[in-house]
């Protein structure tokens, strides 16, 4: 005896919905990729970093007791140095040597530009004014943008220059060619801060000493990482 069934036809999946998958695939994806930069700092880099608020008080009166994302709105143009700290604008430095050389070998950073007491961080690193020169007893703190690691395009662009500095490891060297004279710092600690935090402008004159300063989590500005240096004595 045979029995014959009616086979259920195939409905053929259409090309619009196959091009449909592709591109929500393609959407996940960038949307992954530009979003976990920030949540691997949240989840990971903030983990390991201590995480300090300066006891110094804001004399501006800026943030009281707020939260670093209520400073961060209040923040107009983060190209200015001067809007970084919330305190009176940096000393201007009239000197025979306005700027110098900085590399970073382990970020691929090469030959980036350090102008001291500028006004532009979109067209250069940034020696805030009035803090210790590189060699000299004290500290130089130097400032630069950052944005997602993805974009990091080294001294091509200055608006990303630090784009990958959350990744620098304890021990590597950070190079200044300063007045003709060759210094190697070795990076010391990693500290996340609030932007009302005042610590990085801190001196100490029992060494030489520099704090490399930049926003983070990447392409955001809602806190500040201070890499700290020491100067390597031949």
């Amino acid at each position: 005896m045979y029995r014959y069934v009616k086979s259920v036809p195939r409905v053929p999946v259409s090309r619009p919905v196959i091009t449909s998958y592709v591109f929500m695939s393609i959407g996940v994806f960038i949307i992954a990729w530009t979003l976990w930069p920030i949540l691997s700092f949240f989840f990971i880099d903030q983990v390991v970093l201590a995480k300090t608020v300066s006891p110094l008080s804001d004399p501006t009166g800026i943030h009281t007791g707020g939260t670093a994302l209520a400073y961060a709105n209040n923040v107009k143009d983060t190209t200015n140095p001067n809007t970084w700290f919330p305190t009176k604008p940096q000393k201007k430095v009239s000197a025979q040597v306005n700027s110098y050389i900085l590399s970073i070998p382990s970020l691929n950073l090469t030959d980036a530009t350090v102008i001291i007491a500028g006004d532009d961080l979109a067209k250069s690193l940034i020696h805030y004014g009035g803090t210790g020169t590189p060699g000299d007893y004290g500290n130089a703190v130097i400032f630069g943008h950052s944005t997602l690691p993805q974009f990091f395009r080294g001294v091509k662009d200055y608006k990303t220059i630090f784009a990958t500095l959350p990744t620098i490891k304890i021990g590597e060297p950070i190079k200044i060619t300063y007045d003709g004279v060759k210094y190697t710092y070795t990076v010391t600690e990693k500290i996340v801060v609030e932007p009302t935090d005042l610590t990085p402008l801190e001196q100490r004159f029992d060494d030489s000493y520099i704090t490399l300063v930049t926003c983070v989590p990447p392409g955001t500005y809602l806190y500040r990482l201070n890499v700290k240096a020491k100067l390597v004595r031949i």
